[in-house]
Order: structure tokens, then C-alpha cells, then sequence
């Protein structure tokens, strides 16, 4: 039987590099592990990391395609990060220019969250722990 371990990382593909590496590490605070920039691709790496843990590799390349979020598409849906308080986490993303959806409770869990974007769409959630 397969057994898997963890998830090993989250990879991003952005059409602006340095407006995702800013939305990234300095709105959502995750830390830089690495950044290369491969020429024979046109393209940047750079790899995060969420309390030491790497989690996440942003891509750049030339005119990448739009991918639609709304209405939602098949694919990956959104990513959803822990936070201890939904209202302090969603307040922080707005101090910072961030519009964020309601807060919702989840009917199942009973536990609050909410969405936003990054800066190309993608959906972003917040989940109180």
C-alpha cells in the first residue's frame, strides 16, 4: 500500500514575480529559503517556508496563461493556511490592502474562516485553529 508522509510543498505559478514575492513574503510573512533565477527559463524560483517548514515555490514565466478562479474551475480549488484568529488575521490583510470576503462559519467544523486573493487570483483562506 502507498504511504505517504506529508505535503511536501505547494507550487505557484505568478504573472508578476515581484508583486507575488512582496504579496507572499510580506503580507502572509512566510520566510525565504532560496531564490534562483534560471536563465535558460526566464524564470525565478523561489522557495518559502511557513515557521521553518518549507511549503511553497513561486514560479515566474514569460506571459503564462490566465487560469479562472470564478467561477471556480477544476483544479486545485484554494490553499488555506491555520491561523489562531480569524478576525486578527483578516484584519492584518486589510491594514495591508487586502480585501477580504466575509467571515464565514464552517457548518460542519463550526469553526470560522475566510477568503482572498493573491495577486493573481488565486483563492487564499484563512482557518481558525
Amino acid at each position: 500500500m502507498l504511504k505517504l508522509n506529508k505535503v511536501h510543498h505547494i507550487a505557484i505559478l505568478c504573472s508578476d514575480y515581484t508583486r507575488s514575492k512582496e504579496f507572499y513574503t510580506q503580507v502572509l510573512g512566510l520566510e525565504i529559503i532560496r531564490e534562483v533565477y534560471r536563465a535558460e527559463r526566464q524564470s525565478y524560483k523561489l522557495d518559502l517556508a511557513l515557521n521553518g517548514a518549507y511549503i511553497l515555490e513561486l514560479f515566474s514565466f514569460p506571459d503564462p496563461p490566465q487560469r479562472p478562479s470564478q467561477p471556480e474551475a477544476t483544479g486545485l480549488r484554494h490553499l488555506a493556511f491555520e491561523v489562531e484568529n480569524i478576525e486578527t488575521a483578516a484584519a492584518a490583510l486589510q491594514e495591508k490592502g487586502v480585501p477580504v470576503e466575509a467571515i464565514r462559519i464552517d457548518p460542519t467544523t463550526q469553526k470560522k474562516f475566510v477568503f482572498f486573493s493573491d495577486p493573481d487570483q488565486l483563492p487564499i483562506e484563512f482557518y481558525e485553529r
